[in-house]
């Protein structure tokens, strides 16, 4: 035994030299938990349920996909036009510092770790696949089962890469071994076009071998659905015109190129058939079927006696006062689109979610929207943008509203309404009556009706919350200077009526994180298609599809969208250019803090025009009198944020570029 402990002191004295050593790099190449990932792989290998084991902890390294806000894994809407928090310092709002231009490739804060564990789930999953067959207990189902899922986490977490880093270095099948010599470390990273058709050949592989379904109690494990959802976005993201050629894809990525071969990392070639790949990934996951029925839809509640009826008037869409899902009659559009998010619909069993998990990052952060005088943190705030986005009840903007449901900033509304279990208050500013279900479900504004009624104490439920200057969670009335909303408005999206967080017996429903909605799928349908200007046959999967830009097509998938949110769709006779705006605004409006706007609007290439808008909201500095006017909040923060082409990715972590010599840093951040 004392020579069995000399030799793991011995050992142990090595792999210490080789962590100071190969410190900078142990994240591309972990050498971290080297007795269990080592040492003792004989024992994990031995039994299927160590292999299991061994597995399903390479997948806790992934994050909880619903922390978009607090210590995230991603930029999320922080980074974005859709919201902003005045008190980031002291919650480790990364994706303001972000944008405040406090991360660097010296300081990532918790990005770093991002980059590092998902090349720490890549070599775990490589172990596996390469000594899997070691296992005496696992039968061919067993095997091909944990294939599929390991298959499935190793291109997941490069997608993660890829999207926040942009082109990672693909290690394929190889384990390079701890104690490799130093030139064995160094790799170059793969262009766009390579990590793309990488990424997806390993979702397709994973998908053969992965269920339809998985039991409720194992809700968010990945299905076939889920790779193939994947497979829809990343491939409408490589159509997309930042990386497709064309004159964004030059501004940005133009001069870019591979240090070692002079190949550049961005294709400048443009390909139309990437719209029609795109297209047909995205009607595949449409057409899934599970026993004759369709595997996913758009989540809905069927009207009753408290859903209002459909607006009067509309003539845009002729077929808008159909039933469900021909029209947007029968159906109840504000807890259809509340509901699937505020933690009423069963989570495992919402027929929208292609694939989501449960998320205590999403139940706990609703705390941040919360009324400060009520135990909450008062400042998750949405921008001017964002609510002036949404539209009137009859589909109309702001600036084009009807005589019937007209838009109006002055004066205030004279009675109670009540719909759908939502109260809208008498006192409300005009500019918030006669607005479209979503926005009700997704806004916290001044003179908001917050139920709270999971809470028995007296005034920590039916509360009429206002944001005026000096009122109790305004500016100049709140307890802690700083904890008020800066904009005026406050992210209710994910709130249920009975969520509560001050008095007794308060509590939170449990959230779930739509991390693909079918919603999404739709629209990426509608987006692809309007982008062809003549038939293509692709291939996806063992498929072969023609396409071609089929308005019927479009409008289908578009009108699915609209219809669920009580809003009339398209008409058909909208040109190319005109269908292409509707998805932009309808995907701000649909997806708000789902952390889908921070990487459209940069695939879109409109990412610096979008963003240089100043955010605005309102006069927080005004009584009720004033309130109501569009100004740019007065915080130095909001002049401070930066718009420039290098906040496209994070920059990789700067120990990573000095230590391996073929690692190319990101466009911008090069020392």
């Amino acid at each position: 035994m004392k020579s069995l402990n000399k030799i793991y002191i011995t050992l142990l004295g090595a792999l210490l030299s080789l962590l100071v050593l190969f410190s900078s790099c142990k994240d591309l190449l972990s050498v971290d938990n080297y007795f269990s990932d080592e040492l003792k792989l004989d024992s994990v290998f031995a039994q299927k349920r160590y292999v299991e084991a061994y597995m399903w902890g390479a997948s806790s390294l992934f994050p909880d996909e619903g922390n978009i806000l607090q210590d995230q894994h991603t930029p999320g809407p922080l980074a974005t036009d859709e919201g902003f928090t005045s008190f980031w310092t002291s919650h480790n709002y990364n994706g303001m510092r972000f944008v405040l231009g406090e991360i660097n490739a010296n300081s990532m804060h918790s990005f770093r770790g991002v980059w590092g564990n998902m090349y720490k789930i890549i070599r775990k999953c490589n172990t596996i696949l390469a000594r899997i067959d070691e296992a005496a207990d696992m039968t061919t189902k067993e095997r091909f089962e944990i294939i599929g899922y390991t298959r499935f986490m190793r291109a997941y977490a490069y997608y993660n890469i890829l999207m926040d880093f942009g082109p990672p270095i693909i290690l394929g099948d190889k384990i390079i071994e701890s104690n490799a010599a130093l030139e064995e470390y160094d790799r170059h990273r793969s262009t766009y076009d390579e990590a793309v058709e990488y990424i997806c050949s390993e979702l397709e592989a994973a998908a053969e071998l992965l269920p339809y379904t998985v039991p409720l109690m194992e809700f968010g494990l990945p299905t076939k659905g889920a790779a193939y959802g994947l497979v829809a976005r990343v491939r409408l993201i490589h159509a997309s015109p930042l990386y497709n050629g064309g004159g964004v894809a030059r501004s940005y990525f133009g001069n870019w190129k591979r240090s070692i071969d002079g190949e550049l990392y961005v294709s400048q070639t443009y390909d139309e058939s990437r719209w029609a790949l795109a297209a047909a990934a995205a009607k595949r996951v449409m057409e899934m079927e599970n026993s004759g029925i369709p595997m996913y839809r758009l989540h809905t509640v069927q009207a009753d006696s408290e859903t209002p009826a459909l607006p009067e008037g509309v003539t845009s869409d002729p077929d808008y006062y159909n039933e469900w899902p021909n029209g947007a009659a029968g159906i109840d559009p504000y807890r259809s689109y509340s509901e699937m998010f505020n933690g009423e619909a069963v989570i495992p069993v919402n027929p929208e979610y292609v694939w989501g998990k449960r998320s205590g990052a999403i139940r706990d952060n609703t705390r941040m929207s919360f009324p400060q005088r009520l135990d909450g943190w008062n400042g998750m705030c949405l921008t001017q943008k964002v609510v002036d986005a949404f539209s009137m009840v009859d589909g109309r903007s702001i600036n084009n509203s009807s005589d019937i449901y007209p838009y109006n900033e002055t004066d205030f509304s004279k009675n109670v309404q009540t719909f759908s279990g939502y109260r809208l208050n008498a006192g409300v500013n005009n500019m918030y009556v006669n607005r479209e279900a979503r926005f009700y479900a997704s806004v916290g504004f001044s003179e908001c009706f917050w139920p709270m009624t999971s809470s028995t104490s007296s005034g920590y439920y039916n509360q009429t919350i206002t944001y005026y200057y000096n009122s109790p969670n305004g500016k100049g009335g709140v307890t802690t200077a700083q904890d008020y909303p800066i904009t005026g408005y406050v992210l209710k999206k994910f709130i249920h009526p009975s969520d509560s967080w001050g008095g007794t017996n308060a509590r939170r429903m449990d959230k779930g994180f739509p991390i693909i909605r079918y919603a999404e799928i739709l629209l990426s349908y509608a987006e692809a298609l309007n982008n062809l200007t003549t038939a293509h046959t692709v291939e996806i999967g063992d498929q072969t599809v023609t396409l071609s830009r089929d308005m019927e097509e479009i409008k289908k998938a578009f009108n699915q969208v609209r219809y669920r949110a009580g809003l009339p769709g398209m008409n058909g006779t909208e040109d190319a250019e005109k269908v292409q705006q509707m998805i932009v605004d309808e995907r701000f409006v649909e997806f708000l803090f789902e952390n889908r706007r921070y990487y459209d609007v940069r695939r879109w290439g409109i990412y610096e025009e979008v963003e240089s808008v100043p955010i605005r909201g309102m006069n927080v500095e005004g009584t009720k009198e004033v309130f109501y006017t569009r100004v740019i909040p007065n915080t130095a923060r909001i002049g401070s944020r930066i718009v420039n082409k290098r906040l496209n990715w994070l920059p990789i972590p700067l120990n990573e570029v000095r230590l391996l010599p073929s690692l190319d840093q990101n466009p911008g951040w090069e020392e």
